[in-house]
């Protein structure tokens, strides 16, 4: 693999990595929905302010998330929400192994 293809797989392993936390896949599906602020998301998830930054940045440097400030609070939207077509895969995914499961049994 050539220096270029193996920087094209190491910018999508970056984003699969930053999709790869169950808060963060969370989040991703409430922003589906509108934007939200901080205070919102922290309440969803139920987790301190802090740590829900925190997963908010690195959604934001994947690429998947921007902002918008207004005042003192940060709204947070999908930057692409293609990602979400990526959901749908991951749901058919899972309901293939969930037939495959039952076939066994």
């Amino acid at each position: 693999m050539d220096n270029e293809t193996r920087a094209k797989y190491e910018a999508r392993a970056e984003i699969c990595k930053a999709l790869a936390h169950p808060t963060r896949l969370f989040i991703v599906d409430q922003l589906s929905k509108g934007e939200c602020c901080v205070c919102e998301l922290t309440e969803m998830v139920g987790y301190d302010i802090s740590t829900v930054s925190k997963h908010l940045s690195v959604l934001k440097n994947a690429g998947l998330v921007e902002t918008d400030k207004r005042g003192t609070q940060v709204y947070y939207s999908l930057k692409v929400p293609c990602v979400l077509n990526f959901f749908s895969c991951m749901e058919s995914v899972l309901q293939s192994v969930a037939e495959e499961r039952e076939k066994v049994v």
